[in-house]
């Protein structure tokens, strides 16, 4: 499944005709996209078991999963 197909913790961003990270994808640059994302995985990353009832370590993965696929797509 990519990532943009899956979400962690509900269906709130999947719902939406346009997911907020396409919004990003579409309006940022290619080195701002992918700086977005590693700031995101580092985010998560470091809030993970802070904060109750998150999965903060899913996130820092789904986001990773979104880097991945982005570096695989743009040759990097």
């Amino acid at each position: 499944m990519s990532a943009i197909e899956r979400q962690v913790g509900g269906s709130h961003y999947k719902d939406m005709p346009m997911q907020p990270i396409e919004v990003m994808q579409a309006v940022l640059t290619p080195d701002e996209y992918r700086g977005y994302l590693k700031g995101c995985i580092l985010k998560y990353s470091m809030r993970a078991g802070r904060k109750e009832g998150t999965d903060d370590v899913g996130k820092a993965e789904h986001y990773r999963q979104f880097l991945t696929e982005w570096d695989a797509k743009n040759g990097k």
